[in-house]
């Protein structure tokens, strides 16, 4: 019996899906706000030579002036003939060419301004000061540790090792003498911090917001208020609003514990962000929806989009396709490919966003009638599966996009939410519950103030069934405090 031994080759199948990069470019366009959109058109237009803008030609009776153009052109210029203009050139001069004195001019070129952060704003304050080299750079070690909501971020002790370590490493090269060699101490450290905390805007340099408080009450001189006592002493319950307790301690009523209270809410929990920085964020929308006869249209915000076109020249060199061979006659297919793919995918991209925020209209129209109350739940399924599109093409539309509406600017987000059932079978959006459950608190007495159970009863009668957990959730995201906390005295 003999064996038979072999090589033997097998075969395996695997599927592999490759996407077309220019599918994964349409899918970047349809991401794209329209700023972002603009900036890539122009780049485009910078690297294909086939694309060119397309403007609207301008025709021989359009470029030839109006008879009132004409007569206007020969006024000017009989006018200027008639200047004088060594009259002009020497007014307000004297003999000796000396520009005539108090002339009064007007300046139309803007003036930048430029604009300081806090630690700018209190470093100016510090060189004002005489300082000697030894406290400005105590001063200066103060200031970098304070962030941008005002608040000294580090222990003095932290500030202090920081400097004693530098002082060891380098402080050979920034020494005048021997005193400046001298470690710092921590009482230095405090009455740099004082005087710091003595600077503008008040409540500067704190440590908590119960110092930033003080500090604010001490600048405006109120240290024998019944409001600085209670910051001072009762701080917990005073953010507690335990008002009841203050009263037994200072044998006081809880409305005048209330009206210091009162006094302490207008004070600011974040001096800092005066200076902060100006946001240039601007919304420009994508998309604009505006009511006409009663019908609500949509439009593409798009008039600042640059048109393109195929650039005729390019095209007739491109024509001929014996002139060019190898890499040349490559380069040209990929950018004439390029260029038609370019002008059909922000053509779709258009379309797109149209038919997604078409939809949205017709769903949302109560919404755009009466208010955000009655927003429906819309999901991004829902849309794909009605215009025929993936939910990731619906998705990218929607995302980053703005549309301009009767009711505000909105992100296109705005309009996707969960929804609740009612008893009447129809579904009501969780924004628009929100927006009720707001109402209902702004709207509530404040010595009674609802409970998220008493919420819950009201909104069943409304015939929506929510749960309180799930009101007292949408509390917290809206930034509303409990009854207990809203209540007032």
């Amino acid at each position: 019996m003999s064996i038979k031994t072999g090589l033997y080759q097998g075969t395996q199948l695997k599927q592999e899906m490759k996407i077309n990069p220019r599918l994964y470019q349409a899918m970047d366009l349809l991401y794209m706000p329209l700023l972002d959109l603009q900036q890539h058109i122009k780049q485009e237009l910078l690297n294909n030579p086939f694309l060119e803008l397309d403007e609207p030609p301008v025709s021989e009776e359009e470029l030839q002036p109006s008879p009132e153009d004409k007569q206007k052109q020969k006024e000017q210029k009989e006018k200027e003939e008639e200047i004088d203009w060594e009259e002009i050139l020497l007014d307000g001069f004297e003999a000796g060419g000396r520009r005539a004195e108090y002339e009064e001019k007007e300046y139309y070129e803007p003036v930048p301004v430029d604009t300081q952060d806090l630690y700018d704003h209190l470093r100016d304050q510090l060189v004002l000061l005489r300082l000697s080299p030894r406290q400005m750079l105590l001063g200066e070690e103060i200031i970098g540790n304070i962030d941008d909501n005002g608040y000294l971020t580090c222990s003095l002790e932290q500030v202090v090792a920081s400097l004693n370590r530098w002082l060891s490493e380098e402080g050979q090269t920034w020494a005048e003498g021997a005193s400046d060699l001298e470690p710092f101490t921590l009482a230095e450290a405090e009455e740099m911090l004082r005087v710091i905390q003595g600077f503008e805007p008040a409540g500067i340099g704190a440590r908590d917001l119960r110092e930033c408080l003080l500090l604010q009450l001490e600048d405006a001189g109120k240290e024998d208020t019944l409001a600085y006592r209670i910051v001072r002493d009762y701080f917990d319950q005073l953010i507690n609003h335990r008002w009841s307790e203050i009263s037994k301690e200072l044998s006081i009523t809880p409305k005048d514990v209330q009206a210091a209270a009162d006094e302490v809410a207008k004070l600011d929990p974040k001096p800092g962000l005066k200076y902060a920085a100006p946001s240039d964020n601007y919304i420009i929308p994508d998309l604009i929806v505006e009511k006409i006869d009663g019908e609500y249209l949509v439009f593409l915000n798009d008039t600042s989009l640059p048109r393109l076109k195929l650039s005729r020249t390019y095209r007739e060199i491109a024509r001929d396709k014996n002139k060019f061979k190898g890499e040349n006659k490559e380069f040209i297919s990929n950018k004439l490919n390029s260029a038609n793919w370019m002008i059909q995918a922000i053509e779709q991209r258009r379309q797109t966003m149209l038919k997604v925020m078409n939809f949205i209209v017709d769903r949302q129209r109560e919404f755009f009638e009466k208010g955000v109350q009655y927003l429906k739940p819309l999901t991004l399924r829902e849309v794909a599966e009605v215009i025929n599109m993936h939910e990731s093409t619906v998705s990218r539309v929607t995302n980053e996009k703005y549309v301009q509406t009767p009711r505000g600017v909105l992100p296109l987000k705005f309009f996707f939410s969960s929804g609740l059932s009612t008893t009447s079978g129809e579904d009501v959006s969780a924004r628009g519950i929100k927006a009720r459950i707001q109402k209902l608190v702004a709207e509530e007495d404040p010595r009674r103030p609802l409970t998220d159970q008493a919420i819950v009863n009201i909104l069943k009668e409304e015939g929506i069934q929510i749960a309180r957990r799930t009101v007292a959730k949408y509390r917290d995201q809206l930034g509303i405090l409990s009854a207990r906390m809203r209540k007032r005295v």
